[in-house]
């Protein structure tokens, strides 16, 4: 390992470790905390007191981090909620309306139209519902929090870093509970390293400028390792008699190993045969199946739940004239509270499948997968009762 990439590392574990022992206590000598640190960054300490002047902790912000339960549901149900043809109408509208824009995007960073607009859509209704948390009080109430203090932690210096810039203000500027500002919801050390004054007004405007938003949001998942020209994900069809275990993110073929398999577009054609992909069949091998190339992991950087990750990529395709999905007929999947019985036994038998909180993700899918194998049963990583009573 690079002596730089070492660097890295330590320098990422001191952050994570100084974030964690400055949370929690009082909020006020937290805050103290904050200032101190501010000015010891090389703030100027009126700049400082300007900033903090009215912060406070938010009670209503704990309380959505706490009730994400939406992200439970399986992704028939959840893209069934969240894909409607108003909001598809509405996203072909936005891309007649900001079609040069959307050139830009794609030929500057490589990102498609479809893509950006699906994010649009998802995170703010194409910017229609923006979050009304004071985002300076959600990030303090967030840092001070020891849940996840170090992702929150460096976001307060760089709202101040804008707040110098001209482009935040403590009192005014709202969005979503997690901080997330503008109309695709970037943190602000992402709008820092990845804004773009697309209007040209001098200001990176992610509330009220799309040009500013869909590049800044291009830009970012460039930065993500966004690969330009290429697919993210596609609709297939998969033999019956298909290894169900290779299925899931942690294998990968290339296109033509899984068309040799006989895995085959359900529409269109498959993207380059050398590209590598994996088939993910979202709600088991009764469901909906789809192939999953290099950029579709992208979309874990932007947002790390499995079921708005498949959602928002395929609504992407929907935007760009991909047909409404093959439901299938699944097996019946588990209740919160099967799923998080389901959980505590994977747990006890060594899996890390993270925090029992009844969320199908990554590490569970793995696990089920795994145990399903181990138990004869088709390993297609779908948690059903008949799982969980051999259990």
């Amino acid at each position: 390992m690079r002596l730089s990439v070492v660097l890295s590392i330590l320098s990422i574990l001191a952050s994570v470790s100084t974030a964690q022992a400055n949370c929690g206590g009082s909020f006020s000598a937290f805050v103290s905390d904050l200032k101190r640190e501010a000015t010891q960054r090389g703030h100027a300490a009126d700049t400082v007191e300007q900033f903090f002047a009215g912060v406070r902790q938010d009670p209503a912000v704990i309380r959505a981090d706490r009730a994400q339960g939406v992200f439970q549901l399986p992704f028939i149900d959840f893209s069934r909620r969240l894909i409607s043809q108003n909001r598809i109408q509405n996203g072909q509208a936005n891309a007649r309306k900001w079609d040069s824009v959307f050139d830009t995007a794609e030929q500057r960073y490589g990102v498609s139209r479809g893509v950006l607009l699906a994010f649009w859509a998802f995170e703010t209704d194409y910017g229609a519902f923006q979050g009304d948390f004071n985002t300076l009080n959600a990030l303090v109430t967030l840092s001070h929090d020891c849940r996840r203090p170090e992702l929150f932690r460096p976001q307060i210096f760089a709202a101040l870093e804008l707040y110098e810039n001209g482009d935040f203000s403590p009192s005014r500027t709202t969005g979503a509970w997690a901080g997330e500002i503008g109309m695709v919801q970037m943190l602000p050390e992402d709008i820092i390293e990845n804004g773009v004054d697309g209007d040209g007004d001098g200001h990176v405007r992610l509330k009220t400028s799309p040009p500013d938003a869909l590049l800044s949001g291009a830009k970012m998942l460039q930065s993500l390792g966004w690969r330009a020209g290429e697919p993210w994900l596609q609709e297939v069809t998969v033999p019956s008699d298909l290894d169900w275990y290779q299925i899931g993110l942690e294998t990968t073929k290339t296109v033509q190993e899984w068309g040799n398999l006989g895995v085959r577009p359900r529409s269109g054609s498959f993207g380059r045969g050398t590209l590598d992909a994996s088939i993910i069949l979202p709600q088991g091998r009764n469901g909906p199946a789809f192939i999953a190339y290099p950029n579709f992991r992208v979309y874990f950087e932007w947002n790390q739940s499995f079921v708005y990750v498949m959602t928002a990529a395929y609504f992407a395709t929907r935007l760009e004239g991909a047909p409404v999905y093959e439901a299938g007929n699944p097996d019946p999947g588990l209740s919160d509270a099967q799923m998080q019985e389901l959980q505590r036994r994977l747990a006890g038998m060594g899996y890390d499948v993270g925090k029992i909180d009844g969320i199908l993700g990554a590490g569970t899918r793995a696990a089920v997968r795994d145990v399903q194998r181990r138990l004869g049963m088709p390993a297609d990583a779908w948690p059903t009762p008949a799982l969980l009573n051999r259990l």
